[in-house]
């Protein structure tokens, strides 16, 4: 079997303008950024503000495991599938961060013949969108400390800055540094640290910008840190807001590029599910449901940070209502967090299945908790047997739902077919009643114990005195409203990476909090997960090289 990479090689790319005239999109809108990929003109996008509206498909997994499950894969598939049906479709989706691609995760651009293309180029520099969040964020860190070194007129407390720098690379080693050695010319040592790029708050507002001048406002309402006072001091106190905004101005168009099929497919921002809200951004999404009778897009990681966090955290912010959701498992991840060791996953063990399925059975569960219709996808493998497959089915069907037993990493759009008629009955259905897990008005640490009860089925959380303290201080500033984002492990419903399966009665430990102003949310930092991933033993990297002919070998 041809791996992913030769597979996109091997693809026929149309021009990326009769791509757009199939969404709807005027060449005379299109920025090409070479033959096969192009951003959209804003003044395309203001004129579709006012155009109708597509129904939304939230496509969300269980939590990961090294079995892989086939997320992206999926929504791809599905978008060809609709297609392919007549059902006019546009497929939404992040961008890939260099850090995963390098580090144990690969690329995010789909698998086998459900794949977004370029290949290459989106899980790499692409467009240039994430070095310009990058250049963005660190722009204001650099002003940061030049306006202490200059006298620092706005009294901000050296001891409380709280703006960090960013890198969209796994580097443990910048966690915490120490910035301005070298003696006075080089201004004031202090303690500093770098997060990746996709979980720094510039990216969050990148996604959730409704247009410039929304993006403008809400770098200006970054906080950086306060003076000895407490008083906050902002991107804005400091004048950074607008340069940061001409950094990001072309970058905040929306990226078309295709599936292998030819479905157009917006691929726009990245922030991570496990440590910031992982979804695509809001300009893509409104800019494909105008244009479609249906958008397709994904959430990152498990239903319980992604799904979650695009529910209540993206959807309440721009008012989106999604009709239906696709949660994605595999026979043989459910037989990992069943108990099954990864090189004992293509024999048959349905007393295991069985087992892992509560993982699959909680997702479920969750997601008609905020009023969704449910469709279970599971991604087909060759060791699939039809006792497993049907273990599964008879599971979801006693949840109210159906698990479709998909193909399209081996077949494309056809291998899904059936799993869009499920989709499609959902929706035309109308069964959707969608609403927020909890309301505006609910305190920052009630929101925080919601969550951990409500989707991870924690007990309790553990907030220590001084975060408590920090969060009534939130409040006290004015953000009692906004929602809360959870930065904790992917692989499992608690705190603990180890617990598979559905672990209950946890507790979930909060370790840190950091208001993201700007972005409109306060993240609740738990357990061992870092703002700055590591790579791992053997990274990605050691195996990613030039052929001969200069072309990129061992990408993945």
């Amino acid at each position: 079997m041809a791996s992913d990479l030769e597979i996109a090689r091997a693809a026929t790319l149309r021009p990326i303008g009769e791509i757009a005239a199939r969404a709807g999109i005027p060449e005379a809108a299109l920025i090409p950024y070479g033959k096969y990929k192009a951003k959209v003109d804003f003044g395309f996008l203001a004129g579709q503000a006012a155009q109708r509206e597509g129904k939304l498909v939230l496509v969300t997994g269980i939590n990961p495991t090294a079995a892989g499950e086939g997320k992206t894969t999926t929504t791809v598939g599905l978008g060809d599938a609709l297609n392919a049906l007549g059902t006019k479709t546009m497929i939404c989706l992040r961008e890939p961060s260099l850090g995963p691609c390098f580090g144990v995760k690969g690329g995010a651009t789909g698998g086998g013949y459900a794949q977004v293309l370029p290949m290459e180029d989106i899980n790499l520099h692409f467009t240039g969108d994430f070095h310009a969040i990058t250049s963005a964020n660190n722009l204001l860190a650099a002003m940061i400390d030049n306006h202490i070194y200059w006298g620092n007129s706005l009294g901000l407390d050296e001891r409380r800055i709280t703006w960090r720098r960013g890198m969209d690379m796994n580097d443990r080693a910048l966690r915490a540094t120490v910035t301005s050695l070298g003696g006075v010319a080089n201004g004031f040592p202090r303690e500093d640290g770098f997060d990746i790029t996709v979980a720094s708050e510039v990216m969050a507002i990148f996604c959730l910008a409704t247009d410039l001048e929304d993006l403008q406002a809400r770098l200006g309402r970054i906080i950086v840190g306060t003076t000895r006072e407490g008083v906050p001091v902002t991107a804005r106190d400091l004048k950074a807001d607008g340069a940061m905004a001409a950094l990001l101005r072309d970058a905040l168009a929306p990226n078309l590029v295709q599936t292998i099929e030819g479905s157009p497919a917006l691929v726009h921002g990245g922030p991570f599910a496990n440590i910031a809200h992982g979804c695509n951004s809001v300009m893509a999404t409104k800019l494909g449901l105008s244009l479609a009778d249906v958008v397709v897009t994904e959430a990152g990681f498990g239903a319980d940070l992604g799904a979650e966090k695009f529910l209540d955290i993206k959807c309440r912010s721009a008012g989106l209502s999604p009709g239906a959701c696709v949660v994605v498992a595999t026979v043989r991840a459910l037989k990992m967090h069943g108990g099954v060791a990864k090189a004992a996953l293509g024999t048959e063990d349905v007393a295991a299945l069985r087992r892992g399925m509560v993982n699959l059975a909680r997702h479920v569960e969750n997601m008609q908790k905020f009023g969704l219709p449910v469709v279970v996808a599971l991604n087909a493998f060759t060791s699939d047997t039809p006792a497993e497959i049907a273990a599964v089915q008879e599971a979801m069907a006693a949840l109210g739902t159906e698990a479709v037993h998909c193909t399209h990493w081996a077949d494309g759009g056809r291998g899904a077919a059936d799993l869009a008629r499920a989709v499609l009955r959902r929706l035309e259905a109308g069964e959707a009643r969608f609403a927020p897990l909890y309301p505006d008005s609910l305190p920052l640490a009630e929101k925080i114990r919601t969550v951990a009860r409500e989707v991870y089925r924690a007990s309790d959380v553990q907030i220590p005195s001084a975060i408590a303290a920090r969060l009534r201080r939130f409040e006290e500033q004015g953000f009692a409203h906004v929602p809360v984002c959870i930065a904790k492990t992917q692989y499992s419903f608690s705190a603990d990476p180890t617990a598979l399966g559905a672990p209950t009665g946890h507790v979930l430990p909060v370790r840190d909090v950091r208001l993201s102003a700007g972005a409109g949310f306060v993240v609740a930092i738990c357990g061992e997960i870092m703002t700055m991933p590591g790579l791992p033993r053997r990274p990605a990297a050691e195996s990613i090289g030039l052929n001969a002919e200069g072309g990129i070998e061992g990408l993945f």
